[in-house]
């Protein structure tokens, strides 16, 4: 039996990696933000993450074709209003009205990503595995550092495109590829 070398060249699998979509709040809600989710980390740790709200989670894509979605996404785009409805747990959940919600579905529908439940938008302030005891001191500690934060509102003006590998709990592998500045109203 003679064996023959196929003259077949074996293509390199193209790399795909999780990208996510984030709403930047202003530098000033930001440095507010901080002091609580560092207050937070100093009682129940975590990982240090950039504050935001997720516009779009997880989705696998290549890098040339996260960036090319993600500039067509933002183009067009008009900057929005945020605002807390409350406090629960670990996250300041957001109003979810007609500009936030149509802002995600814009972008979804720019990076072809569909969720299967309904967009809750949220601004997450730590990233810990919590029993019920410690969910429920974390909530007074929020509270505690600023009694205000349920009150808080604020324009999203930017949008940035986040690296974001899923199976790395301590968050250093994620960078920001790309940031855009949306339209002024």
């Amino acid at each position: 039996m003679e064996v023959t070398e196929s003259s077949a060249v074996a293509t390199p699998a193209i790399q795909k990696n999780t990208y996510s979509v984030w709403a930047i709040p202003p530098e000033d809600v930001g440095a507010r933000l901080k002091k609580i989710m560092e207050g937070l980390k100093s009682d129940f740790g975590g990982p240090h993450f950039e504050p935001h709200v997720t516009v779009i989670g997880a989705i696998n894509l290549t890098a040339e074709d996260a960036a090319e979605k993600f500039k067509s996404a933002c183009e067009g785009l008009k900057v929005y209003n945020c605002s807390v409805d409350r406090v629960a747990t670990r996250h300041l959940l957001l109003h979810p009205n007609a500009e936030v919600v149509e802002a995600s579905a814009h972008c979804c529908a720019h990076f072809g990503y569909s969720n299967s439940t309904p967009y809750m938008p949220h601004l997450s302030l730590l990233y810990a595995d919590l029993t019920d005891d410690e969910k429920k001191k974390a909530e007074e500690k929020i509270n505690a550092l600023d009694d205000n934060i349920d009150k808080l509102s604020f324009p999203i003006t930017r949008l940035a495109l986040w690296k974001t590998d899923i199976g790395d709990k301590t968050l250093k592998s994620w960078e920001k590829v790309a940031e855009c500045n949306l339209i002024p109203n």
